[in-house]
């Protein structure tokens, strides 16, 4: 409900405005490829490629 939340609601404010909406976004885009990708070699090759997925690293 709103009361429940209202304080949430006024941080957004008071905080510049700002959200974890690109986090939540990455995050996403990351357990998509993980469950795509069936397992890994190693932890490089997952960090790698998670890396490739999110758009920090170009190949």
């Amino acid at each position: 409900t709103l009361r429940r939340w209202r304080a949430a609601f006024l941080a957004y404010f008071t905080t510049g405005r700002s959200s974890n909406g690109g986090t939540e976004a990455v995050n996403g885009i990351i357990e998509l490829h993980h469950r795509h990708a069936r397992g890994f070699r190693n932890r490089d090759n997952y960090r790698l490629r998670m890396l490739l997925a999110a758009g920090g690293l170009t190949p």
